[in-house]
């Protein structure tokens, strides 16, 4: 039985489907959420401004920071929505063990985000092959989560998930990935292609209308892989495995432009 208070934390240094853990001593933003899953797109639109996702003046200015790729991922603790029961998930904890797909949607019970979240979860065991778990995060509360995994999917629901959805109601974990639109309180459709070491090595940002591919995310994944376990080979444009990789000098790269 959960109670009715969530929280993120974000920390400063590095199993999501682990119930319960032993955090360090750290400041914690808390916030109280409504136990009642009633939750209905009137009363939604009565009290979040949705006007990206029904006209067509979609366009932002976003304020971010540095590029994260390149640079470790900004660790966070927060409760989550897997299997139908409120867990507890921590991006560190994948460190040495898994690669992680971290994606933000705007907004749980509209309409391009549940597209994207169940395509990911329906291609769940390809990602789980190659070692990669997958996180969906947004800033609704994790009761708002729970309510819509246990909507049908023809109603607009998603249904069982096999992977977590991370509940961010502070916001922090948006900030930290640059992907928050301030002045809306929602996040763009970021997504982040983390390595076992705890690195970004890739990211996508596309503005709120916009659905994100499940297959080039795969490949960009498949793509980074290889070029992590073969560090003298790179991977040209459009590469799959299976096909012939490039050698990143002047000698080297002559073999595959001469064999296309």
């Amino acid at each position: 039985m959960a109670s009715s208070s969530a929280s993120a934390t974000l920390l400063s240094s590095p199993n999501p489907r682990s119930s319960s853990f032993v955090s360090p001593k750290l400041q914690t933003l808390s916030f109280s959420a409504s136990s009642s899953l009633n939750f209905q797109y009137k009363s939604l639109r009565s009290s979040v401004s949705i006007r990206p996702f029904t006209t067509r003046r979609s366009s932002f200015l976003v304020r971010a920071g540095l590029p994260l790729v390149g640079n470790q991922a900004p660790d966070f603790e927060a409760e989550a929505v897997f299997d139908q029961e409120f867990i507890k998930v921590k991006l560190s904890e994948y460190i040495g063990k898994k690669y992680v797909i971290l994606f933000f949607y705007p907004l749980d019970f509209t309409f391009v985000c549940p597209t994207e979240i169940t395509a990911f979860s329906d291609r769940y065991a390809e990602f789980e092959k190659i070692n990669t778990e997958i996180l969906g995060v947004s800033v609704d509360s994790v009761f708002s989560h729970l309510a819509w995994v246990q909507t049908d999917r023809k109603s607009g629901g998603l249904g069982d998930l096999n992977y977590p959805l991370v509940a961010d109601v502070t916001k922090s974990i948006s900030k930290a990935f640059n992907v928050l639109i301030e002045d809306q309180g929602i996040a763009l459709r970021g997504l982040f292609i983390i390595d076992k070491e705890g690195v970004i090595q890739h990211s996508t940002i596309n503005n709120l209308a916009i659905g994100r591919s499940v297959d080039e995310t795969l490949r960009t994944l498949q793509a980074l892989q290889f070029v992590q376990e073969n560090p003298d080979e790179v991977c040209p444009a459009g590469w799959k495995p299976g096909e012939k990789s490039m050698k990143p000098d002047p000698k080297g790269s002559k073999e595959y432009f001469a064999a296309i």
